[in-house]
């Protein structure tokens, strides 16, 4: 992240238990495009709409599938 920037804030925190979780915004025709988020370590923030998609623990042990 460059000098100076911010880390954007959540607008919503929402636990899963999977590390791919899809993201449409919510709220019908006022969302977003459908994306497909990846957890890579322990969360997941969505660009569009700023969600953040936490992993429960001993959750997401999913190999990729």
């Amino acid at each position: 992240m460059p000098d100076g920037a911010t880390t954007p804030t959540p607008t919503e925190i929402i636990h899963v238990d999977s590390r791919t979780v899809a993201c449409d915004g919510g709220d019908g025709a006022l969302g977003h495009p459908r994306v497909f988020l990846r957890i890579a370590a322990h969360d997941v923030m969505c660009p569009y709409c700023s969600r953040l998609y936490v992993l429960n623990e001993g959750a997401g042990d999913d190999h990729g599938h």
